[in-house]
């Protein structure tokens, strides 16, 4: 399964950057790691359960960690990440040379440049929050249509208002940006889209603050 995606890169910027600002992306693994990042992928991994033969797409995937974790847990499957920031990406190809089944395409979420029904698993991880609300509304709607009946949607993000340091940092770097969905409101939201979502479990992270994680199913 080849997609390449036309159109998507927008005349001037309209995303929020991996790291909030350029300047700071060579320092996004690192400060990601510190945050708590690897212990939300490893969970959203293992919740994913990614089948031999799945077709599994990350949305805003940024530097690429959860997607390679991905193609790591399920070298039988066929992995796509995307996100809008072109600088991210190109570390994430670096990060996957060498590994098979794995691709990424520059891409919004809440605009995919993906067939109806082209995906068994959909991941997204601290993202939400990052959208305001129209296009979070299009971001589910989107996660809907690319998902195939009985496909599943796995999801993480902040719980409520207190993101912690990840918060403090997040708001001074694009205050305009960040927004929060709230635990409830992810719910509504991805059922207002078709789906059929309910609440996993929630965490505390010692640096990150509360994270809940979602299941949201497309109906068969």
């Amino acid at each position: 399964m080849k997609f390449r995606p036309t159109n998507v890169e927008p005349p001037q910027r309209d995303y929020v950057p991996a790291a909030g600002r350029d300047a700071l992306l060579p320092f996004y693994d690192v400060f990601t790691a510190a945050f708590g990042a690897g212990t939300v992928h490893r969970t959203l991994i293992d919740r994913a359960r990614i089948a031999p033969g799945n077709k599994v797409l990350e949305i805003g995937c940024g530097t690429g960690n959860l997607t390679i974790r991905a193609i790591r847990a399920a070298p039988n499957a066929e992995v796509i990440g995307t996100d809008p920031d072109p600088r991210a990406l190109a570390i994430a190809r670096r990060k996957a040379r060498g590994l098979t089944g794995i691709s990424f395409d520059l891409a919004y979420a809440q605009r995919l440049p993906y067939p109806d029904a082209s995906f068994d698993r959909v991941l997204s991880s601290l993202m939400l929050h990052h959208l305001d609300e129209d296009a979070r509304a299009q971001a589910a709607a989107e996660i809907r249509r690319v998902l195939r009946p009985g496909g599943s949607a796995h999801l993480v993000d902040f719980t409520g208002q207190a993101h912690g340091v990840h918060g403090f940092l997040s708001s001074r770097l694009n205050s305009a940006h960040l927004t929060d969905p709230g635990q409830a409101g992810i719910q509504e939201l991805l059922a207002n889209a078709g789906l059929e979502c309910t609440e996993v479990t929630s965490e505390r992270l010692r640096i990150m603050g509360e994270v809940t994680y979602y299941l949201a199913t497309r109906p068969s």
